[in-house]
């Protein structure tokens, strides 16, 4: 991951500088609330101690949006949440990069679900409540937490006579690690809950900004991403799991000219 994380940099670096003396770069940064719905997937926990390597099949799986029942009362990072910074270093081709991080929670609770595999050194294949009362809970509920790094392409659409108003499409395509907040209750056996680097994800994204006097913008985005999880803490073990993830997006922005006009 660290080879990964200095290629990209040095890959911002590159672009960025190899631009300055011919183009006008232009950084931005937003914050933003999100809003998803998962694919069904299977969750394979390995507790070789304990005798299970087992799965949970098809589980279905909610979010927690939080900015819908008190956004105004309680911290700023404590609903689902995102945040873009990035940069257009190429205003002709109107190419930019950017870092996108994604504050998503993951719930898997409330339902009957089947196992299936090795428990306790037994063959099972079964229906199992999963419930509290039950002694079972899977929450990746301080986020499921996307992070990538995106390459990114601005198509413009509409400009005002008088330059207060500009209409953009952007699309974003983009691959990083998973940052997961995992917390887990399985036969009433509880995790030792905490972040962890859990796998990676892949995603794209197409976003509508709208930019206001030259510097602030509202952008809505669309965007699908594929995360597959691995190492995740459970008692005694580890789980994994992959799921798709498609989301709606509203963000709040500000656009700043950098660097040296075209020659």
């Amino acid at each position: 991951m660290k080879k990964f994380l200095l290629v990209v940099f040095v890959l911002i670096g590159t672009l960025s500088f190899s631009q300055k003396k011919q183009r006008k770069g232009e950084f931005y940064f937003s914050w933003g609330y999100n809003k998803e719905w998962y694919t069904h997937s299977n969750i394979r926990v390995m507790q070789p101690e304990l005798g299970n390597d087992y799965k949970f099949v098809a589980v279905k799986a909610h979010d927690h949006p939080g900015w819908d029942e008190a956004l105004l009362h309680i911290a700023l990072s404590i609903p689902q949440y995102n945040y873009r910074i990035g940069y257009f270093f190429n205003k002709k081709k109107n190419l930019g990069v950017e870092i996108n991080f994604d504050h998503t929670k993951y719930i898997f609770q409330e339902q009957q679900v089947r196992l299936k595999g090795t428990l306790n050194n037994r063959q099972v294949d079964t229906l199992i409540d999963f419930r509290a009362d039950s002694g079972f809970a899977y929450y990746l509920n301080n986020g499921a937490n996307f992070l990538l790094f995106n390459i990114v392409k601005r198509w413009n659409y509409y400009n005002s006579k008088s330059g207060n108003f500009k209409l953009d499409g952007l699309g974003k395509f983009g691959i990083g690690p998973v940052i997961p907040h995992v917390q887990n209750t399985l036969f009433g056996k509880n995790n030792e809950q905490g972040f962890q680097f859990g796998g990676w994800n892949v995603g794209a994204e197409y976003a509508l900004r709208a930019t206001f006097y030259k510097y602030v913008y509202l952008e809505f985005c669309n965007k699908l991403d594929y995360a597959s999880y691995s190492g995740l803490k459970v008692y005694k073990g580890t789980a994994r799991q992959r799921f798709g993830t498609y989301e709606m997006i509203l963000n709040l922005g500000f656009t700043f000219p950098m660097g040296k006009r075209e020659k």
